[in-house]
């Protein structure tokens, strides 16, 4: 019998992934597919070669299958009675971001899943990469000293249609989770504060604001910034952002798609030069594990078994959450916004 017997919750957009990854592992049986539209379920169960039952209702697949573990792909809105359904009947949650819509439902999940005893963890798949693994340790190692300037430039052009050409805040809510829960993966620190300039620049497909600048204290004493768009045309960066950090010794680059490496100091006696000479230090790059999803359900499955929180643990993404929604308060109320009580 297979240790997981797992309902897959939402069958549209990123599902497929999640399936395939389901599909891969031996510990894992998906026992049921659901949708608010049966030919959804149906549609998702002939292409992956599925002899599931397919339902429209969480609890009633939950019950019927003894499940013991869901996937919550749905869409955010969908996310606290999907997730609080699933707690309350004896099920760990792996869900997609972000946690909740809101942060009050986000912390009522984390009590439900205390109260529970139960996982409920994050998919933030662009922290599993080997590169930004290789990252993080080229700073937290202290080859640059103590970091004071964590910068991210995110520009991309994407056409995607559909909801998000709708959506009031597109690049934000839909995306920049990712570049958030990524600084704080890199440098170790939390968000104190931000400051968050929303817009919609000229040649906009999307009806809300696709364009944004957001200012972040962070718990280490550094400041985040991240400058980001959905639509801009020419010279794209990575999908994983342009990285700069710099610290007390030196910055430490990395384009998101190569090697990262950092400039230092050079040894010797430098007093009294303008401008100091630097040496190349190349990040080591030996990171073993999965990329993306696929690494991200490796962590998961990995706490699950070990009985510990997993990376992405609800109590830890919440923070993640907080700079998301925090940004849009401090874009609506043009001013700074303290972050410490969002998660508190």
């Amino acid at each position: 019998m297979s240790s997981y017997r797992v309902v897959v919750v939402g069958c549209g957009g990123m599902a497929n992934v999640w399936v395939e990854n389901m599909k891969q592992r031996h510990e894992c049986e998906i026992v049921a597919l659901v949708d608010i539209k049966t030919e959804f379920a149906l549609a998702m169960a002939e292409r992956h070669g599925l002899t599931c039952g397919v339902y429209t209702d969480v609890e009633a697949a939950i019950r019927d299958n003894a499940a013991n573990l869901v996937l919550d792909i749905t869409i955010p809105a969908s996310h606290f009675q999907v997730g609080t359904t699933a707690l309350r009947h004896g099920c760990d949650v792996f869900g997609e971001k972000p946690m909740a819509a809101t942060m009050d439902e986000a912390r009522e999940l984390i009590q439900r899943a205390d109260e529970a005893g139960k996982s409920l963890a994050v998919m933030q798949n662009r922290r599993y990469d080997a590169n930004i693994r290789a990252f993080r340790q080229l700073i937290q190692t202290g080859t640059i000293g103590r970091v004071g300037y964590v910068g991210a430039d995110f520009f991309l052009g994407p056409h995607f249609g559909g909801f998000r050409d709708a959506m009031e805040s597109p690049l934000i809510l839909d995306m920049a989770i990712h570049t958030f829960d990524q600084a704080r993966f890199i440098i170790g620190a939390d968000p104190v504060s931000v400051y968050c300039q929303e817009f919609n620049p000229p040649g906009s497909w999307y009806a809300g604001n696709a364009s944004a600048i957001c200012i972040y204290e962070m718990s280490d004493g550094s400041v985040f910034c991240y400058r980001g768009s959905w639509c801009a045309e020419g010279a794209p960066t990575s999908w994983e952002a342009a990285w700069r950090v710099t610290g007390e010794q030196g910055t430490a680059l990395w384009d998101g798609a190569g090697a990262p490496y950092a400039e230092i100091v050079a040894a010797g006696n430098q007093d009294g030069k303008f401008l100091r000479e630097f040496t190349r230090v190349d990040a080591h790059v030996n990171w073993s594990g999965r990329s993306g999803h696929a690494g991200c359900l490796d962590e998961m499955f990995a706490a699950l078994a070990e009985g510990r929180r997993a990376e992405t643990d609800c109590r830890d993404n919440i923070k993640s959450m907080a700079m998301v929604l925090g940004a849009l308060d401090s874009a609506k109320l043009g001013q700074k916004v303290d972050l410490r009580s969002y998660w508190s």
